[in-house]
């Protein structure tokens, strides 16, 4: 689940936070949003089905400024050991994700998570 401050705003229409993040050692990322049920991003997520990211993960929680918010999370298999992403399908997939943010107004910064962070 991604921290949200609040739900009164929004990084683009339904989107309220997008994390791109890896475990460590950071060549297999993910794509971790926090949305809005009521107005989902659909042609982002249609686009992030598009590209090869499947639906991983979904909740539904009522944020404690009481906006529901849908946490969804996206990954996509590799052809590396354990379906993790070679460094030419990290540099691809990476550079279709920022294609696709930077298209409805997100920049987006992939980060490597803690150790802690990740197998928590």
């Amino acid at each position: 689940m991604l921290f949200l401050k609040s739900t009164t705003v929004t990084k683009a229409p339904g989107i309220y936070e997008v994390d791109i993040a890896a475990k460590p050692p950071g060549k297999t990322f993910g794509v971790f949003l926090a949305t809005d049920p009521d107005n989902p991003p659909t042609q982002v997520l249609e686009a992030l089905k598009a590209l090869g990211f499947e639906n991983t993960y979904n909740s539904n929680y009522l944020h404690k400024d009481k906006g529901k918010v849908l946490d969804l999370h996206f990954q996509k298999d590799g052809t590396d050991l354990f379906k993790g992403w070679k460094t030419e399908e990290c540099a691809a997939n990476l550079a279709s994700i920022e294609a696709l943010f930077s298209g409805v107004g997100i920049t987006v910064a992939p980060r490597v998570m803690s150790l802690a962070e990740a197998y928590a």
